[in-house]
């Protein structure tokens, strides 16, 4: 059902330098690439999309908004999370089974959004 995500960003240089790192661990590529965002996605899959907010004002942080990322295994899971924080992001949860056929990852990017990486089955 969801198409694709946006996250605020003040600086697109360095988000979309952030999130091609993570893409590649999930097998996702940029599909959108102007001067007011940046978007990764996969073929059959919701994507996700950094962009300068379009009334001009500083992008901040949603409390209680998170995007979850699938990863097609655990290891993908386990790799994306590695590469978010050896890129600058903040840890919000290890790699682990949440409750079953769900494993994930949390983490909040340079910027301060959280998000999810997750593998269920």
């Amino acid at each position: 059902m969801l198409g694709y995500m946006t996250l605020g960003s003040n600086n697109l240089e360095a988000a979309g330098k952030f999130y091609d790192a993570i893409a590649a661990d999930l097998g996702a590529r940029r599909t959108v690439d102007n001067e007011r965002m940046i978007g990764w996605g996969r073929k059959g899959a919701a994507g996700i999309m950094v962009c300068k907010p379009y009334d001009g004002k500083a992008a901040t942080v949603g409390n209680g908004v998170m995007p979850a990322l699938a990863a097609p295994d655990r290891a993908a899971v386990d790799k994306a999370y590695q590469t978010a924080l050896a890129n600058g992001a903040t840890d919000e949860g290890a790699p682990g089974e949440r409750m079953p056929t769900f494993y994930g990852a949390y983490f909040r990017d340079p910027e301060g959004n959280k998000v999810c990486v997750f593998h269920m089955g």
